[in-house]
């Protein structure tokens, strides 16, 4: 009843997708998913008292991670098998590519942004309805329309090799002015389920939201069956309902923010208990390079053009739903540590742990 070969296998997994160079997960710092592990050497128990079912596979260019209770209240077995289960996610994960993937070309984002012929489905319509709320409460600072810039900068949907325009000032300003003139989501709208533009060189990007979103839809379906405990790890954005194997809250450790640092979990900051909530974490130490000395982190101003240059390295949100934790979480790695503080603080719905070069502030009171 050993556990260890199960949680070298997640850390191996994990590698993996900290790894792979074409998901929105390398555009972001994740949090370590340590209640997965505490539920695995649970699982791996001969003594545990519950029934936790283990899925896994791959999902968004990265891994996916779900543990489930198969027991109802009454100590009933819930009626679908996990092989139903398991094909009702696989499912799911396989729409939301061809739905909100930059990098499935035959996704509707795609055809959106090669103003190709589309129909938006009910994952395109949800989010991208949520998306603009999320603008107009951030003041912009979170912009799915904000795409041509993470392009420009190597953090979108194209190659990162060739910056040489990076070089040269002048020709980098002029650039980012003439795409912050098509910029904006008050530029673009979705009506009867076509995105209608103000010009054709609009494109949207979901990386900042896609994930977290793509719990959500994954809860939904357990919820469907009346399952009441559960966590849901998509590319490490996470969900959680009830409690873990062990019958106590789900335990999330938060990274140590390191520059270069590619092993979740290799430097732990703090561990938060997680019931019926989502957490996310975004960061800059991951996803950057260095031109002529210079560092260019993944966290782009959408009023500026360019990328933020503070020192906020990580920034966790907690609060009910995946796509609001993980949109808030990029905005305040945007907005940097002050305006962070105050949105976080002001919001009795959020709960926040902000990592700087200098301090921690812990707002998960």
């Amino acid at each position: 009843c050993s556990s260890y070969k199960y949680v070298e296998k997640f850390l191996n997994l994990s590698r993996i997708d900290s790894n792979y160079k074409d998901m929105e997960h390398n555009l972001k710092i994740k949090v370590l998913i340590l209640s997965i592990i505490t539920a695995i050497t649970s699982l791996g128990s001969c003594t545990h008292k519950k029934d936790y079912i283990r899925l896994e596979g791959f999902a968004q260019g990265g891994t996916y991670h779900i543990i489930y209770d198969n027991k109802l209240p009454g100590g009933e077995r819930i009626p679908t098998s996990s092989e139903e289960v398991s094909q009702m996610v696989s499912k799911a994960l396989t729409d939301i590519d061809f739905s909100l993937s930059g990098y499935n070309k035959s996704s509707i984002v795609s055809k959106v942004n090669n103003n190709e012929p589309h129909q938006a489905d009910k994952y395109f319509t949800e989010l991208f309805h949520l998306c603009e709320k999320i603008t107009k409460e951030t003041e912009g600072y979170f912009d799915i329309s904000g795409a041509p810039l993470y392009d420009f900068w190597g953090f979108g949907f194209k190659n990162s090799d060739k910056m040489d325009t990076l070089l040269n000032e002048h020709s980098t300003k002029r650039i980012i002015d003439s795409l912050k003139s098509f910029i904006g989501m008050d530029k673009v709208r979705l009506v009867d389920g076509k995105v209608i533009k103000d010009d054709p060189r609009i494109k949207l990007n979901f990386n900042a939201i896609a994930q977290g979103y793509t719990c959500d839809v994954l809860a939904r379906i357990l919820d469907s069956l009346h399952v009441e405990n559960y966590l849901i790890e998509v590319g490490m954005e996470i969900v959680c309902k009830g409690v873990n194997p062990s019958g106590n809250s789900w335990q999330i450790g938060i990274d140590t923010p390191k520059d270069g640092s590619q092993i979740a979990g290799e430097s732990i900051e703090s561990i938060v208990p997680i019931n019926n909530e989502s957490i996310v974490t975004s960061g800059n130490y991951r996803k950057f390079y260095i031109l002529n000395g210079k560092k260019y982190a993944h966290s782009i101003n959408p009023h500026t053009g360019y990328p933020v240059e503070h020192d906020l390295l990580s920034a966790t949100i907690i609060t009910s739903d995946g796509a609001h934790a993980d949109a808030y979480a990029t905005y305040c790695m945007v907005v940097g540590k002050e305006k962070a503080t105050q949105f976080i603080s002001e919001r009795s719905d959020l709960k926040g742990y902000l990592i700087t070069s200098s301090e921690s502030i812990n707002l998960l009171e």
